[in-house]
């Protein structure tokens, strides 16, 4: 896919050449995947995974969303998590538990529809969305062209005076549809950073 988009767009060829391609960043759909993306928001990447191995220590591994609606206050604030974050998880623990978030459906929705389902959650943003759907859905075209690092990187990319917002990045990127994910995999990589494996902060 970057072959095909690198063929088309000379600045995209040449930083390919220089940086080379990135590594693979595929997650398992499931609860488990949400939650790191809820747990990604707004902290570093370090962050978010220390919370993750003590959440799994406190679980025994079991993290499911039945185990994790059984954690109280006290255990959620030991493993690091803010009262956001938990109130936030345990929307989401419940909304699969009960039925209200059917996550395997998601995989065989449109891009808008699953986007528009994952963000009636609370804490669950476009930007939240669109990751689930690029890392563990492998939807090729979805673009978080709200992730600041993403902008960046385009910007840097393109020789752009300014910073991109997410509105217009998305105009700006049109060209590079139906593979608008591919080219976001490689914007993190060109900018040293790979969504919930290392780098910054991600929004909501």
């Amino acid at each position: 896919m970057l072959d095909h988009l690198a063929s088309r767009d000379l600045d995209l060829a040449s930083a390919i050449g220089r940086v080379g391609y990135p590594a693979p960043r595929q997650r398992d759909p499931g609860f488990a995947t949400l939650l790191r993306i809820i747990l990604a928001q707004q902290v570093s990447t370090a962050s978010a995974a220390a919370i993750w191995r003590k959440l799994e220590a406190a679980l025994g591994g079991d993290v499911t969303p039945s185990a994790f609606l059984t954690l109280g206050d006290a255990a959620l604030r030991a493993a690091g998590f803010s009262a956001r974050k938990a109130d936030y998880a345990r929307g989401l623990s419940r909304a699969i538990a009960e039925g209200g978030l059917d996550v395997p459906a998601l995989a065989h929705l449109e891009e808008d529809a699953a986007v528009e389902a994952l963000v009636r959650l609370r804490g669950f943003g476009r930007w939240s969305a669109e990751i689930y759907l690029l890392f563990a859905l492998g939807h090729a075209d979805a673009f978080p062209a709200d992730d600041l690092a993403v902008q960046i990187a385009y910007q840097r990319l393109k020789g752009l005076a300014a910073r991109p917002s997410g509105k217009v990045l998305r105009l700006l990127c049109e060209p590079w549809r139906p593979y608008r994910g591919a080219a976001a995999v490689f914007l993190w990589h060109y900018y040293g950073a790979a969504t919930l494996d290392e780098g910054k902060a991600r929004p909501g």
